[in-house]
């Protein structure tokens, strides 16, 4: 009678532990879940930001042949 009630005391135990295990699993994943939604932001904000240096430096190549441009330039005379 009591080998019986003890095997039931156990399996009881140890599903409760798996209960438990499930919740922690969970939580685990959640926060998983969390930290790669954040560092899906962050890549596209780094991309963006990325995109937007390489367009900035497009620009300042532009300005500097025009700014070699004019300084190849002869000089003029002042006026007077």
């Amino acid at each position: 009678m009591l080998r019986p009630l003890g095997v039931a005391i156990v399996v009881t135990l140890g599903l409760a532990s798996c209960a438990t295990y499930d919740d922690e699993f969970a939580t685990i994943n959640s926060r998983l879940d969390q930290l790669d939604t954040r560092v899906q932001g962050a890549a596209q904000s780094a991309e963006s930001a990325n995109q937007s240096a390489q367009q900035a430096n497009q620009r300042l190549d532009q300005i500097e042949s025009r700014v070699q441009a004019l300084e190849a330039k002869p000089r003029r005379e002042p006026r007077g």
